[in-house]
């Protein structure tokens, strides 16, 4: 179809919309945009929004499946995709009017800015994320090209390690102690307390730690500890499997940003979209672009909405608040401009929430919880002054990682038979038997040895088991039960 721009366009609105980014205030890294047609955008989208990336064929699959669904009109695509990186790579689809190019280009720069200044993001490297992408696509495809090797071992365990790589540490942000630091305060932990009555009292003995045991911590990071304690591992099974990992590390803080990034874009768009003072014809399209954007989703949750009218809501109650919000929170002691950017740059989706989806907001925007019931669905809990914290709460627990459950790794070598013992730790939300029977049918691959998982079902302990004989449950701690 024709196009109502060319590249001067976009390069004109480009610059305008750079300064009204540098007047707002917004802090960004370089901007670069590439138009591309739908069959390109499909495939970027099956690669993560990468240039380059590993093959495998799951990407192939997601392809297929993505076109398939844009084909028969069931999947419409995203306006845009960007990356963060440094410089940031933003893709435009090229069939987009001038207006959504327009209104794109200013929706990039909310999430160029907030890669920038979200803590989360802080160690994912952006200045190497595009070269350190493409290295490790060189990397696999050298392996799979190698007739020691090939595509069909490289090809398996990559099966594995994609099941499990979200098996790995959350916040990302946080320093990983190491093995050093574990002994000196597993040292500290066996030290008495002081006693000052110790000279009437029986002397406490002290309790060395076992500082043989590995891991001597709970260990979140799977895939990386299988790389670094199997010996049976090729290396380059061990670098297939950092590479996974180290891959994971770089999207998590996208998956536990998702409201506040897309919110926050939607903001920013909306604001300098308002200020460009756009042509009559322009003005109009654009209001029915972000409507279309930020609109609730019946039935679920449409995160430009939640994230949007949370942004919205923060600003108006520092600049503006209600006697009732005074009394209930105090006098603002900042402005709303400068407390969004510093929400912007010191929270994740679930502090977000937690901390600005008031009661007030709940009850404007409708929020409800439902449940199925048979064939029907039917509302369980509304917001109001006796459930809306309920309902929040639900809500905090299937955003991010949170819809991830927890899993570390806690001994290494139990009954001193190098089986690997995993711990679930249960939040009152099962696992599906059917998921554990193959996730730790993938851990077994990897480490070679059995594998045995504790958690809870139906608030009773169960240990899970997995070795060359398959799947099973344990009796007593020792043997597979019957009727595993």
């Amino acid at each position: 179809m024709p196009h109502d721009w060319n590249i001067k366009d976009l390069e004109y609105w480009d610059a305008k919309i750079r300064d009204k980014v540098a007047e707002i205030g917004l802090s960004c890294f370089d901007q670069e945009f590439e138009c591309c047609d739908h069959e390109q955008m499909l495939g970027y989208m099956a690669y993560s929004g990468m240039p380059a990336h590993y093959p495998h064929w799951s990407y192939g699959k997601a392809f297929e499946k993505l076109k398939t669904l844009y084909s028969y009109g069931v999947q419409g695509l995203p306006y845009e995709m960007v990356i963060n990186a440094k410089p940031s790579l933003a893709y435009l689809m090229r069939d987009n009017s001038l207006c959504l190019q327009i209104l794109t280009i200013a929706h990039v720069y909310g999430h160029n800015d907030f890669f920038a200044n979200n803590f989360t993001f802080r160690a994912t490297r952006p200045e190497l994320a595009i070269p350190g992408f493409k290295l490790r696509a060189d990397r696999v495809r050298a392996y799979a090209e190698d007739p020691s090797i090939g595509q069909r071992a490289v090809e398996e365990l990559l099966d594995a390690a994609h099941a499990l790589s979200l098996q790995c540490r959350r916040h990302t942000a946080i320093r990983k102690i190491g093995r050093p630091e574990q002994e000196q305060r597993a040292l500290d932990a066996s030290v008495p307390p002081k006693d000052p009555f110790e000279r009437i009292h029986k002397r406490v003995a002290m309790k060395v730690p076992d500082l043989t045991r590995v891991p001597l911590e709970p260990e979140d990071d799977l895939l990386l500890f299988i790389a670094e304690h199997n010996p049976y591992l090729a290396e380059w099974q061990r670098d297939l499997l950092r590479m996974v990992h180290d891959e994971a590390q770089y999207f998590i803080p996208q998956i536990e940003t998702k409201i506040m990034n897309e919110g926050w874009a939607s903001y920013w768009h909306h604001e300098i979209m308002l200020s460009l003072d756009l042509p009559e014809d322009l003005h109009f399209e654009f209001l029915v672009h972000h409507n279309q954007v930020i609109r609730p989703h019946p039935g679920g949750l449409n995160p430009y909405h939640l994230g949007f009218k949370v942004w919205e809501d923060i600003r108006r109650r520092y600049d503006n608040p209600t006697p009732e919000e005074i009394e209930k929170y105090g006098a603002p002691d900042k402005s709303g401009r400068d407390k969004i950017f510093e929400v912007r740059e010191t929270d994740r989706d679930v502090s977000f929430l937690r901390r600005f989806l008031t009661e007030k907001l709940m009850h404007d925007m409708d929020l409800f919880e439902y449940r199925k019931e048979d064939d029907k669905y039917v509302v369980s809990q509304v917001a109001d002054g006796e459930h809306w914290e309920s309902i929040r709460n639900t809500l905090l627990q299937n955003i991010g990682m949170n819809t991830v459950p927890v899993i570390r790794i806690t001994d290494a070598d139990f009954n001193h038979n190098r089986v690997l013992y995993l711990t679930h730790e249960h939040d009152g939300r099962g696992l599906d038997p059917a998921y554990v029977e193959k996730t730790l049918d993938y851990v077994h691959r990897l480490w070679g040895r059995q594998v045995l998982l504790e958690t809870r079902v139906q608030d009773k302990p169960m240990i899970y088991s997995f070795d060359e004989h398959g799947f099973g449950r344990l009796k007593n701690g020792n043997a597979p039960a019957d009727d595993a």
